[in-house]
């Protein structure tokens, strides 16, 4: 009896660490979901206003932060880019950046279509290298506007 005594006290002691470490599992899972890891790259990124049909340059400087290198013989480029109401046209479909003082420097052309004000996007595929053994291709927006004037 004894014996069958003491399975019962455990098995409530067993579930409830049981439980216990299922809760912790799910914290630290739920936890390390949220937290990211900051960008390799702060995004430099100017507003254009130009006179529609006239060519334009935006620059785009994606800057390293400390303890990252740029990864330069990945392909680094601009890929992707749209206008969110068809009022710009892009001079090309990917745009190769270009190391300059420790920055990617990309040169988008482009030209306005119409008048206004016209919000433009694209992805940034860039690499980049921390320590000696830590390499990763990352894809970052790029977010800017394009004013047509007249």
């Amino acid at each position: 009896m004894l014996h069958a005594q003491t399975i019962s006290i455990a098995a409530p002691r067993a579930r409830a660490l049981l439980a216990a470490i299922l809760i912790a599992l799910e914290a630290s899972a739920v936890g390390g979901a949220v937290a990211e890891e900051p960008s390799a790259y702060v995004v430099q990124v100017s507003d254009v206003t130009a006179k529609v049909g006239d060519h334009a340059v935006m620059l785009a400087t994606l800057r390293i932060r400390d303890g990252y290198r740029i990864l330069a013989p990945y392909n680094n480029r601009v890929i992707a880019l749209s206008s969110f109401d068809d009022g710009v046209d892009f001079e090309r479909k990917v745009v190769p950046g270009e190391v300059k003082e420790g920055a990617l420097v990309f040169a988008v052309g482009l030209r306005a279509t119409k008048p206004g004000k016209h919000p433009i996007n694209g992805l940034f595929r860039v690499g980049y290298m921390r320590g000696t053994d830590e390499l990763s291709m990352v894809s970052v927006p790029l977010i800017a506007n394009v004013t047509g004037t007249e």
